[in-house]
């Protein structure tokens, strides 16, 4: 429940981006092209814990609180168990551990206390605001997708200085979280709505967890595992960066224009 993909997906918060509504083709993206052919990057979808930010010893640490407090014990290898799972799943472990609240309440015990301690201090991944900036700047549309809730969600955004994030797909508007890939399907769906021309071919995302990469994958969109918490498979359907830093938007474009290349997909990438 940790790291890439946790709780169910969240609410889509839709903030109509001023660059994208006036233009499909970002100028400073013209600079990308190799040939006039090259399909373009129109979207990087972030997950957020243990990509974006590094919530994950704030959410183990809540965990053990919780159980302990039922007369439980909760272990390391256990909470590694819930890395990128959906808060209900991770409710329901938390249940078979020994504590006796509704999973709607463990779910609101935990991320309360996520959120008191992610407005203490923001704990960012190395590299993703720089790559967010650079994306920002070159007019990239970006998208949150995590499992995290509207509420924890809403702070992490809050604290950043620029309007990076489109919208938020979030896990509690989704019916089913990660690993299933709805977050990363319905996010697809809503950057159609303003640009037609999009598809999961020019989509990036980025993940740390296994269930997080593993929706991702399965939505079709090019797969970028960045492990954090855990080590992530050896998957051909997915590229893995050992970290984000030093990353630019050149190089998720890159990713795009591989992806055209390998599936023979360059008439009408654009």
């Amino acid at each position: 429940m940790h790291g890439i993909s946790r709780r169910s997906v969240s609410a889509i918060r839709p903030q109509r981006n001023p660059r994208t509504a006036a233009r499909q083709v970002p100028r400073r993206l013209e600079t990308m092209h190799s040939s006039p052919s090259q399909p373009l990057l129109k979207a990087v979808l972030w997950d957020m814990d243990g990509t974006l930010v590094d919530t994950e010893p704030y959410w183990i640490a809540a965990e053990r609180a919780l159980v302990e407090s039922h007369g439980g014990t909760w272990s390391h290898q256990q909470a590694m168990q819930l890395v990128g799972q959906s808060l209900l799943h991770s409710a329901a472990v938390l249940q078979h551990a020994g504590v006796k609240l509704e999973a709607r309440e463990i779910v609101d015990t935990l991320s309360a206390q996520v959120i008191a301690q992610v407005r203490k201090e923001v704990p960012w991944r190395p590299g993703a605001r720089e790559l967010l900036d650079q994306l920002h700047e070159a007019g990239i549309r970006c998208a949150l997708v995590t499992m995290s809730e509207g509420p924890l969600a809403g702070v992490v955004v809050e604290s950043l200085p620029k309007p990076y994030f489109e919208f938020l797909v979030t896990g509690d508007t989704v019916t089913h979280g990660k690993p299933h890939p709805e977050a990363y399907l319905t996010a697809v769906e809503r950057l159609k709505l303003e640009d037609p021309s999009v598809s999961l071919h020019h989509c990036v995302a980025l993940e740390d967890s296994i269930p997080g990469a593993t929706a991702a994958i399965a939505s079709g969109v090019i797969t970028v595992g960045i492990p954090h918490q855990v080590p992530l498979p050896e998957d051909p359907r997915m590229i893995v960066w050992p970290t984000l830093v030093g990353r630019t938007a050149q190089d998720l474009q890159q990713l795009v224009a591989d992806r055209f290349a390998t599936a023979n997909l360059f008439e009408g990438a654009n």
